[in-house]
């Protein structure tokens, strides 16, 4: 994972200090790209380690079209409880209920769920109903249907609806290629990308679901290249990103998708990694 290394210390080198809209500051680079080969490894970082687990159940998530953290909560998945519980706190039936007191509601009320677990029309239902357009199964139709067609893309930013998200999608648009001796590739244009805590995450999501889509539709994934609008390192996050540039990158893992089925109905225990060495966890303060 050396490419995401050089992307760090060319924001350190490259970028701007700025305020933002989490009062956090950050040092952001505006434009940046890079590439990830598949076939030399899984792109999971090593030089912390990451929740994979956490990435494999997203995933599944936004396929499934869900909106609703209920189902990454039930399953330990705590990336995205930050953004209810702030929603749910600036309303009148917040009683200082800790964010912990907060999942565990989630968890065993199920009316309370319906209304203060779903983050609005985000990833999952722009993927599966965008206006009425189901963009993932048509985009693995066409796929298999007419490999190389230039519109292989799916857009999570949907102007008419993005005011009702809770969080306004950061891996916004996505585009796939097929060659003509069986590689698919895949670029994502994410916005906005925060370099250590989310960056690593978005990698391995989207280098998974080049695996989905490729035995899907019987092809071999090649390269992701990651095109990131905003990259930026919080201004929290300094002295974890230091530590990570004082650390050498170990070997690469391998992923396995252990099923025949649809993509529509793979599940977490469908996916396993082999051979996943990091150097231990890193911790930091996500900005809401």
């Amino acid at each position: 994972m050396k490419q995401y290394l050089e992307l760090v210390n060319e924001i350190l080198k490259d970028g701007e200090k700025r305020e933002d809209r989490t009062n956090t500051g950050t040092i952001s680079k505006f434009g940046v790209q890079k590439r990830y080969d598949l076939r030399e490894g899984f792109p999971l970082l090593t030089t912390k380690k990451v929740f994979y687990k956490a990435i494999f159940h997203e995933m599944l998530w936004f396929i499934k079209g869900d909106t609703n953290i209920k189902y990454l909560v039930d399953n330990n998945v705590k990336i995205w409880n930050e953004w209810p519980y702030d929603n749910f706190k600036k309303s009148s039936k917040f009683n200082n209920e800790t964010l912990q007191e907060f999942v565990e509601r989630l968890k065993n009320d199920n009316e309370f769920c319906n209304k203060w677990g779903d983050l609005g029309p985000v990833y999952g239902k722009q993927w599966r109903d965008f206006g009425g357009i189901d963009q993932f199964a048509k985009l693995i139709n066409d796929i298999k249907k007419n490999p190389f067609s230039r519109r292989h893309i799916v857009s999570s930013w949907n102007p008419a609806e993005v005011d009702n998200m809770l969080l306004p999608p950061c891996h916004s648009f996505w585009q796939v290629y097929v060659s003509k001796d069986g590689w698919l590739d895949l670029q994502l244009y994410q916005r906005s990308g925060d370099v250590f805590l989310g960056v690593p995450f978005n990698i391995a999501s989207y280098a998974l679901l080049m695996e989905l889509i490729a035995k899907e539709c019987n092809l071999k994934a090649r390269y992701f290249v990651h095109t990131i609008g905003d990259a930026h390192i919080y201004l929290n996050h300094l002295e974890q990103i230091d530590e990570q540039l004082k650390r050498k990158p170990l070997p690469l893992c391998k992923i396995k998708i252990n099923s025949e089925k649809s993509i529509f109905d793979i599940v977490f225990e469908d996916i396993e990694i082999e051979g996943y060495e990091s150097h231990a966890k890193i911790t930091g303060e996500v900005a809401v």
